[in-house]
């Protein structure tokens, strides 16, 4: 092993966005060597944060596909098997059950396997996915359901890990949003790793003799935020995203939309106000509650604010996916009908990982690095 490297838990990100995961395995003692990042305006989110915190994280823009993992590691200068900690949350529009369901077919649906293709050189200690349930029930080439995942817990095996894979609820650990999301780890030659008990629980269930705290609201984590700023015609936006960007057509539409519901639900609502909704469309100009988590937040729709006529803020959505205060987006703030090339802030936040879900999973890596290296240790004595 590589002596500059072997007192440190060290880790790199693919497919790293606007670094949520990268949050959260930062938080729990992990310093990453490197993110891999396609899209412009998330790579302007991530420079921006390392610089804020003073990290040496180096952020590679470019399409991971055209990236050589061995000539990467030579760069980051390791060896095979250096590596704590390979992670990522790879595009997961082929697997959403929102989506058309391509799978293998869709390109994107093989940026999963960029996991396994990195894996294979590094041979890191660790590797840490995130993917929409979707992916669970994805068609392979062959059109049986599950292939996809079962393919790639093949790979995973073949290249000597034990993966396990759960689905997890950021509600259950104090995210005030209902977002169910697969994440695996697979472990190479420790089998101590356990996925973490849940922090939080849903009062509105009957539940007894329980510590768990109850679920956070929209309305625990945006009352405090005040009035936004409308977006100016120039452009010029407050820098911590608290802005308003909704047309005006737009207003009209949510006006008498109650707090918790959806536009499609109000049929005593005008004509020309639902226009061409139906009862399936309960996402599309919906309006939060103060008094529950969230639905999961989407790249597609902008929910509303609970009581005014108005999108949640970019800023409110961080609030919502609880990144912290002093972390800032970079890239445009659209709205519902704006059309940008790469990733505007809405979807930045939409397409990430909750930085305290990936803190929980993080932590417990590190302690099962922290046993395999004590047992490995003493193994040798």
């Amino acid at each position: 092993m590589n002596g500059l490297r072997s007192q440190k838990n060290i880790a790199l990100s693919l497919f790293s966005g606007a670094g949520g995961m990268d949050l959260g395995v930062l938080a729990s003692g992990f310093d990453i060597l490197a993110d891999i990042e396609n899209d412009p305006y998330c790579c302007e989110t991530l420079r921006a944060a390392h610089k804020r915190e003073n990290q040496a994280t180096t952020v590679i823009e470019a399409d991971i596909r055209n990236i050589r993992p061995f000539e990467l590691m030579q760069e980051l200068n390791l060896l095979t098997g250096d590596l704590d900690l390979l992670f990522g949350g790879p595009p997961c529009q082929s697997f959403s059950q929102i989506g058309k369901q391509k799978g293998l077919e869709d390109e994107r649906g093989l940026s999963l396997f960029q996991m396994t293709r990195f894996a294979e050189i590094f041979q890191p200690k660790v590797i840490f996915i995130e993917q929409v349930k979707g992916l669970l029930s994805a068609r392979g080439t062959q059109g049986k359901k599950g292939a996809v995942f079962q393919l790639l817990l093949n790979e995973l095996e073949m290249l000597g890990y034990l993966p396990k894979w759960k689905v997890i609820n950021a509600a259950d650990y104090g995210i005030p949003q209902l977002r169910k999301r697969v994440f695996i780890i697979a472990t190479k030659e420790f089998n101590c790793f356990k996925f973490p008990e849940p922090t939080h629980i849903n009062t509105s269930q009957p539940a007894l003799f329980t510590d768990l705290k109850p679920y956070v609201t929209v309305g625990d984590v945006i009352q405090d935020l005040g009035d936004p700023e409308l977006k100016n015609k120039n452009g010029q936006q407050r820098e911590d995203s608290h802005v308003d960007p909704t047309p005006k057509g737009d207003r009209f539409r949510i006006h008498g939309v109650p707090e918790g519901s959806y536009l499609a639900a109000q049929t005593h609502l005008p004509k020309e106000q639902i226009k061409g909704l139906t009862k399936k469309d309960t996402t599309k100009f919906l309006r939060a509650s103060r008094f529950a988590p969230s639905k999961t937040l989407r790249g597609g729709e902008i929910f509303f604010h609970p009581l005014e006529d108005r999108y949640l803020t970019p800023r409110e959505y961080m609030r919502i996916h609880c990144f912290p205060n002093n972390y800032l987006l970079k890239g445009p703030i659209r709205g519902r009908s704006g059309r940008v090339r790469n990733l505007d802030q809405y979807r930045q936040i939409a397409n990430s990982v909750p930085p305290p879900v990936a803190k929980h999973l993080a932590q417990e890596i590190y302690r099962a690095l922290t046993c395999q290296k004590s047992s490995s240790s003493l193994a040798t004595l």
